[in-house]
């Protein structure tokens, strides 16, 4: 298919015949306005006020959590979800290569060194048959009942599989690995709010889910980030780690522990709210165009990528598949000469230099998409 015919369909879809196209604006078609300008004549800017609360509220509410803690953004949010999964300096966290590098510098933050393994093609998620493999040649669990690297003698102390672009990885066969080894699970769900296997919605397959609110995810806040628990302690102690450990007290300043200083301002969690209050709606406008892009692209030699059977997917970043890697580049060059925003998929974290000494199995699967994947324009249509 000529680069041409795609990028006239999607300026028709968009309707604009020759501006700039993003990639993934933000939509603020609610009271955004209305309930920041409540904040600032509140004076409770900060991490303080009723909208933080009241957006803890509807996080837990939308993603069936008995718990949910507001963070300043999705890799705090990860880095203390691993904290609290009983990460330590020194251990080792199974993640996929495929992933934005937030997932693996969270684990980098946590005093923890990255292990990648392959995703499948289908979800570009991490694969369970990838996860098992790894397991099977590199681990055992000890009488401790901690799940040991034997190559490297260090604990592997969690698993964080991510949602890539909104689509759900094959969760339920991971958590199933993670059980079998004693892994901790930890879901970055960071672009997948709204996003399903058969009626659970991710990030709450394991121990810990953390969501991402930055300002190109489907619902923002400019910046913002969410860890979702069924674990009553494990909410209890995210709440105090990410307000810096204080004890609560009339005037003096007392703190148990070394903590963060991670709680979203209220600032933020009012444009959440108003944001979250319209969810049901972008979810369908963006539907709705996967939809349009799935028939136009039917048939052709570049494949749409569509949600997986017994999953929803919100399609956050509608992502195609092209034949091989020259006809990628070609297009990511020509399309954004052309002021229609497109973008490869990441590079692979084991290429980049922070991680190239990391251990990792076969990832053939990652490879080729690496060299084949495009995300194409995904915003609300207005």
């Amino acid at each position: 298919m000529e680069t041409s015919h795609i990028l006239n369909f999607i300026r028709r879809t968009f309707n604009d015949a020759e501006g700039f196209i993003p990639l993934h604006a933000p939509y603020f078609g609610g009271k955004e306005k209305e309930y920041v300008t409540d904040t600032i004549d509140s004076t409770f800017v900060s991490s303080v006020g009723a909208y933080v609360t009241r957006f803890e509220e509807m996080m837990a509410e939308i993603t069936g959590a008995r718990y949910a803690i507001a963070t300043v953004n999705g890799t705090t949010a990860l880095h203390l979800a691993l904290v609290l999964a009983g990460v330590k300096y020194g251990e080792e966290v199974i993640t996929q290569s495929l992933t934005f590098v937030a997932t693996a510098n969270a684990i980098s933050h946590a005093g923890a060194i990255p292990v990648f393994a392959d995703v499948d093609k289908d979800t570009m998620g991490l694969s369970p048959v990838a996860l098992q493999a790894f397991l099977e040649e590199h681990a055992t669990v000890n009488a401790k009942g901690e799940c040991i690297n034997k190559t490297t003698g260090r604990r592997i102390a969690a698993c964080v599989p991510m949602h890539t672009f909104g689509f759900p990885a094959r969760i339920t066969e991971i958590a199933a690995v993670c059980v079998k080894y004693n892994i901790p699970l930890v879901e970055d769900a960071a672009e997948s709010l709204g996003s399903y296997v058969g009626d659970k919605h991710t990030g709450t397959f394991g121990k810990i889910g953390v969501f991402s609110f930055n300002g190109n995810k489907t619902v923002t806040c400019g910046g913002g980030g969410a860890i979702v628990t069924d674990d009553e302690a494990i909410a209890k102690k995210a709440k105090h780690l990410s307000t810096t450990a204080k004890i609560p007290h009339a005037y003096e300043f007392v703190h148990d522990d070394i903590a963060y200083n991670y709680r979203m301002p209220n600032l933020n969690a009012a444009l959440a709210c108003a944001q979250l209050e319209q969810l049901d709606a972008m979810l369908k406008n963006k539907r709705e165009l996967a939809g349009m892009y799935s028939n136009f692209f039917e048939g052709s030699s570049v494949s749409f990528v569509k949600e997986k059977e017994g999953t929803k997917a919100n399609y956050w970043l509608n992502t195609l598949i092209f034949q091989d890697h020259l006809q990628q580049q070609a297009f990511l060059k020509e399309s954004n000469d052309s002021k229609v925003m497109t973008r490869p998929i990441w590079r692979l974290m084991n290429r980049l230099p922070m991680y190239a000494h990391c251990q990792h199995g076969d990832l053939s699967n990652a490879e080729w998409l690496e060299e084949r994947v495009v995300n194409i324009p995904s915003s609300v249509r207005k």
